[in-house]
């Protein structure tokens, strides 16, 4: 509170003193309660399901003016109980999700530096991460080139877990050690097309020789197209990697994605759709060679089933995937709507000895209702229909029912915004 407080003053200050300024403070809770029976993974024998209320709480101030775009975001996740009632003090779920200034050198030209979401396309390489109630942020900075149609992004990092006198080794878990990437987007009257490039380096960690420690590089590359018409989408996503995992594997991987929309009616969607993953024979790379692509920093939630099987925390460097899949939306009315899916797994590599590399189908069901502008409730079902493929897999083979419901509200008001 005492940050918040003292954030506030700073920018009333810079807004009262400052010609053409604007100042926004808004505010999200977001309490989700979820009931676990086979998520992200085959449900075990003699185990209780799961069941527990997370939270996110936001409060977020942004101030713009002439040369200048301020950005603060801090945020709080708990579970509901993580804290007892007569608490001293809290867990450590209170974080600065963002915190970012971007100076503006002219109508074309910026520079963005700090705590910030990253975002492209349709999220599959960079995504916020939304669903998740921590939602990612990357340390980085940003040279934005935009000119009507066309925009140019530059971005890099370079991440360590504290100040040092000596040594750039990074001991922090799950975290790049250094990343660029280069991003090309235009629009024309029917077609969008973006050009990514990252350079991906992850920290190696030589367990008996810490002068052996190095960064590791993989490189990927891609497109992200779109072609719009009337009543007809479609989307696809091409992507490849090369270079050297963490382990010094070379690698070879790709992605290949294409998806179909159709607006039947006004209230009437339909999509097919279709994604290949490269994975590795028996699961694991072989001779040296790694040919499972990774999605990296996407928000893959949102991709390949909404039960979390594949690639989120899990399913790295493993057999791939095929993901054919038949979506739909219907609304009802202009606060509420029904999306369905129904995606069929199967691995892009095989599986060892001789199984089939059907791993199986997932049903998923979320309804959607906005009560006002500012408050919306989300509920979903999901079910997964495990084959054998997924038995091996998962390295269970208790054939127990495996499903996911869950119900969301979100409640984002504004609380102050003022014009100068």
């Amino acid at each position: 509170m005492k940050i918040f407080k003292t954030t506030s003053l700073v920018l009333f200050i810079l807004f009262y003193t400052t010609i053409n300024a604007q100042l926004k403070i808004d505010a999200e809770v977001r309490p989700r309660f979820e009931y676990r029976h086979g998520f992200k993974t085959l449900f075990p024998n003699n185990t209780d399901p799961a069941a527990f209320v997370s939270q996110r709480t936001r409060l977020n101030a942004g101030y713009t003016m002439d040369k200048l775009n301020f950005y603060l975001s801090m945020q709080d996740v708990r579970v509901w109980g993580d804290v007892p009632q007569l608490n001293k003090a809290d867990k450590n779920g209170f974080s600065l999700h963002q915190a970012w200034g971007e100076i503006l050198f002219n109508p074309n030209v910026s520079l963005k530096l700090g705590r910030q979401e990253i975002m492209y396309d349709d999220q599959r390489i960079f995504g916020n991460v939304g669903w998740a109630q921590q939602a990612r942020s990357h340390d980085a900075a940003l040279i934005k080139y935009t000119k009507e149609s066309f925009r140019f992004d530059i971005g890099f990092a370079f991440n360590q877990e504290n100040e040092t006198l000596t040594g750039t080794t990074l001991t922090t878990p799950n975290t790049y050690k250094s990343l660029q990437y280069a991003w090309l987007h235009k629009d024309w009257a029917h077609f969008t097309g973006s050009f990514l490039f990252l350079n991906n380096g992850l920290q190696y960690i030589d367990p008996d020789n810490s002068d052996a420690n190095e960064t590791r590089y993989s490189q990927t590359v891609g497109t992200h197209l779109t072609y719009t018409k009337e009543k007809f989408d479609v989307v696809s996503n091409l992507f490849y990697q090369f270079g050297s995992d963490v382990n010094d594997n070379d690698l070879g991987a790709y992605l290949l994605g294409l998806e179909a929309s159709y607006k039947i009616s006004d209230q009437w969607k339909a999509t097919l759709g279709g994604e290949l993953q490269s994975g590795n024979d028996n699961g694991a790379p072989a001779n040296g060679d790694n040919e499972a692509f990774t999605p990296f920093y996407g928000t893959n939630h949102k991709f390949n089933g909404l039960m979390d099987y594949f690639y989120v925390g899990n399913h790295i460097g493993n057999v791939g995937l095929v993901d054919l899949y038949v979506k739909s939306k219907v609304k009802f009315n202009p606060k509420s709507a029904l999306h369905i899916a129904a995606h069929n797994f199967m691995a892009a590599a095989d599986l060892s000895g001789d199984n089939s590399k059907q791993l199986g189908t997932e049903i998923d069901l979320v309804y959607s209702y906005s009560v006002q502008k500012d408050i919306n409730i989300k509920a979903g079902y999901s079910h997964l229909f495990a084959s054998d493929g997924m038995e091996l897999l998962k390295n269970n083979s208790d054939g127990n029912t495996n499903n996911w419901g869950w119900i969301m509200v979100t409640i984002k008001p504004t609380l102050f915004t003022a014009n100068k």
